[in-house]
């Protein structure tokens, strides 16, 4: 066994280079037994003396010290106090993290939603892309054109009905609301393109159609025979086949009551006479269109555009709606602007309906990242309050937010005044804190490529893209469709009147210059006609020029979603005449900003020296037709027609707080440099 010498008061010698035999275990056999453990002791204890007597001095720490040695130690001042202000430390330290940690998500603003922070583009199934060469569009060929979504920076697309449906209205007479037609393909289908969109990060939107079903659907055949439940379950009333009860007339034209011989009585239209209303006055019919929510929310879907709304219920006492014209013969009023739809538009009871659809859907957004979106569908035209009626209230919301159909009023009157006051008109009757949204064409009216011109269609794409809100691209305008003459009338619409026909705008989606633009290998044919433009203006062609349509509506989508001043910042109003629309867009803490210069008139030169926030000098960030000037003067700005400019400056003067009624903001906040990070301010 090692041994140690003690050799003096003041030092220890350590032999055969191990440690004090004091300090570690005999590993050789004890043969003296209780007498060695003893000496052991004894020197144990001598050592602690000797230690604590020459105030530790004889040897320095070292690693593998038994404890006692530690603790002797460990009571020095030079050991303990370091410790000691080490351990505070860390507990301020850990305090200090815990606070702004607090302080930093209680100042956070709330994150924007997806259906915030992407464009919405709208697929009409029937014209985006066939799989199976028949001419009509379909759900597989929706998943074949996921990619598309993807290049356009798009993450929420909303697709109109592919329900089961006789097609008399195209989807919108829906004979089973938990089927899907077979034109469009199968329940896996649905389910396979639902997943790989989720799996691509993409939201699915669906139509859902409250008003009416086909007259095709179980409910309704079970109605006309007067089987209970559903004797109720639409609007009968009595009547003569020649005498309707009263003067209400269908959107699509002519009376809205239809007499049915099996049932002897009229049920009630306000669409196509196949496309009964239900009536919602009776319990069971909203409880069985709640069921139809809860199924597709069930499957997945990530929310809902409510479609024709206001026709949802009609006043029970049956009267004759004002005429418009007091003179007019009432036997010659057939058309919906003929009336005062005081009975039959927007009647009391519809909010709390919907109000409780969104408590529904609701109840499915409570995951991070998965609410379930709900937007609705009402044309209000003047009576935009019956429209912001539609956000909710103080006490309930309702949906996310009405469709904001204004801008589709901007070719009546080409110019950058109107296009200020169809902004403005919804901006000044929003209520405070909501979210705008902006909508230039969809499957029911003219193509903005058509009605306001081709040469306006990229500087209208950069307004829909650089406004505060939400853009709805309705498919095709990313590539600058236009309304094509069809050959054959489709739209029942349009055969009760063809200076109405939507088929125009509702042509095959133009993906490349082969056959049939690249929508269908059908050799017979498309359901509608391809316009005769194809060959330049598809997908193909457009995504290989850096400088295309496309091409630019790429790049401002992507920098709507990167750019804090473009997707949640400030909005202010800069000018407006005949020629130009000029607005800001600028955060708070944030240097860098954007000037949007729009020109809906003539070739003309600005001057905004007289706008002090803004700096002398501008740069060039987008133009919509090539120029050279990378920069201009904030006194001579030139635009030609239809041309876009998107300018970049920096700055730490803001616009806002000088000119309140000019400005407008929906989810505030403020950004730090130094953090990198948005606050509440």
């Amino acid at each position: 066994m090692s041994s140690i010498k003690i050799t003096n008061i003041d030092t220890m010698e350590l032999q055969d280079g191990v440690q004090n035999n004091a300090f570690q275990e005999d590993d050789e056999n004890d043969t003296s037994g209780a007498s060695s453990s003893r000496e052991h002791d004894t020197t144990n204890i001598s050592v602690r003396e000797r230690l604590e007597e020459s105030a530790y001095t004889q040897i320095k720490p070292y690693a593998g010290m038994p404890k006692e040695v530690l603790t002797l130690y460990s009571n020095q001042a030079c050991y303990r106090v370091p410790r000691e202000i080490l351990f505070w430390l860390i507990i301020a330290c850990t305090l200090a993290l815990i606070a702004v940690t607090i302080a930093i998500v209680a100042l956070s603003p709330r994150c924007l939603s997806w259906w915030q922070v992407s464009p919405v583009y709208q697929v009409y199934p029937r014209s985006f892309k066939d799989s199976n060469a028949d001419g009509v569009g379909d759900l597989k060929g929706i998943k074949e054109k996921l990619s598309h979504f993807e290049y356009l920076n798009i993450k929420a697309i909303w697709i109109s009905p592919f329900y089961k449906s006789p097609m008399r209205d195209f989807g919108y007479d829906v004979e089973d609301f938990r089927q899907v037609d077979p034109l469009f393909g199968t329940m896996e289908d649905f389910d396979d393109l639902l997943e790989s969109m989720h799996g691509k990060g993409l939201k699915l939107i669906m139509d859902y159609i409250p008003n009416h079903t086909s007259d095709k659907h179980i409910w309704f055949q079970l109605s006309r025979n007067g089987t209970e439940p559903y004797k109720d379950y639409y609007i009968w009333v009595n009547c003569t086949k020649d005498k309707p009860p009263n003067n209400w007339v269908s959107v699509f034209g002519n009376s809205s009551w239809e007499y049915d011989e099996m049932r002897k009585q009229c049920y009630f239209h306000q669409f196509l006479k196949e496309q009964p209303d239900l009536n919602y006055r009776n319990p069971l019919v909203i409880q069985e269109m709640t069921d139809i929510i809860h199924f597709w929310l069930q499957k997945g879907v990530d929310g809902f555009r409510m479609d024709a709304v206001k026709h949802m219920l009609e006043a029970t006492h049956l009267r004759n709606e004002p005429q418009v014209d007091p003179d007019q013969d009432p036997s010659t009023v057939d058309t919906e602007f003929e009336l005062y739809h005081d009975y039959t538009y927007s009647q009391l009871g519809l909010h709390e309906i919907l109000t409780n659809w969104r408590v529904e859907m609701d109840t499915y957004s409570r995951e991070p990242g998965r609410h379930r979106f709900m937007v609705i569908e009402s044309y209000d035209y003047e009576e935009i309050e019956k429209t912001m009626r539609y956000y909710g209230t103080r006490y309930a919301t309702e949906s996310d937010f009405p469709f904001n159909f204004y801008l589709l009023y901007l070719p009546e009157d080409l110019s950058g005044n109107k296009a200020k006051e169809l902004v403005d008109f919804w901006m000044s009757n929003m209520p405070e804190g909501k979210w705008p949204n902006w909508v230039v064409g969809n499957h029911d009216k003219p193509r903005i490529g058509s009605s306001a011109g081709k040469e306006y269609t990229r500087a209208i794409n950069m307004l829909l893209l650089t406004l505060p809100g939400t853009p709805t691209t309705y498919y095709g305008e990313e590539i600058g469709m236009i309304n094509v003459n069809v050959s054959v009338i489709q739209d029942p619409f349009g055969k009760f009147n063809p200076n109405n026909s939507r088929d125009p705008q509702r042509t095959p989606m133009q993906w490349s210059d082969k056959l049939n633009a690249g929508f269908s290998e059908n050799e017979n044919g498309t359901w509608l006609d391809i316009a005769p433009d194809y060959t330049t203006v598809n997908v193909e062609v457009l995504q290989a020029d850096p400088n295309s349509i496309i091409s630019q509506y790429r790049t401002l989508s992507l920098l709507r979603g990167a750019e804090l001043a473009l997707n949640r910042g400030w909005f202010c109003y800069i000018r407006s005449d005949a020629n130009v629309f000029i607005y800001l867009r600028e955060m708070d803490g944030h240097k860098k900003a954007f000037l949007v210069v729009l020109n809906f008139g003539k070739d003309t030169e600005t001057d905004l020296s007289s706008v002090s926030e803004l700096p002398d000098v501008l740069t060039v960030h987008l133009s919509t037709v090539p120029i050279s000037q990378k920069t201009f003067s904030k006194s001579r700005i030139p635009t030609s027609k239809g041309q876009g400019l998107l300018l970049e400056y920096s700055t730490n003067s803001r616009f806002h707080p000088n000119h309140a009624s000019e400005c407008y903001i929906s989810e505030k906040a403020c950004y730090m440099d130094v953090l990198d990070i948005l606050y509440k301010c």
